[in-house]
């Protein structure tokens, strides 16, 4: 079984902003804070959600290419598990009240 290789970039001026990249594809997903960061999803995006040490983290790709959209749910774990959270929940929608639910 292959598994994928996944690198962290961080924004030293923002600690719950990063981006996840695959090594091996080209996968790259959007790391958000819900609760200090604004999010506005983008319509073309695949947009999925998680709740790690009391905080909600948005998870959305960058020019998602059909080959690397089964990869996305495996990027996620791994970054739950850097954040050494590995039991966070994977949503599919935003469970903040008010928000719209995902098509």
């Amino acid at each position: 079984m292959e598994y994928n290789v996944y690198l962290l970039a961080t924004d030293p001026n923002n600690p719950c902003r990063d981006v996840i990249h695959s090594r091996d594809t080209e996968l790259k997903i959007r790391v958000s804070c819900l609760d200090s960061d604004t999010f506005v999803a983008n319509p073309n995006e695949i947009q999925l959600f998680g709740y790690a040490n009391k905080k909600l983290y948005a998870f959305e790709t960058i020019d998602i290419a059909a080959e690397d959209a089964l990869d996305v749910v495996g990027a996620i774990q791994w970054y739950a598990d850097y954040i050494e959270y590995p039991e966070m929940e994977i949503l599919p929608e935003d469970p903040r009240p008010g928000q719209n639910i995902a098509m």
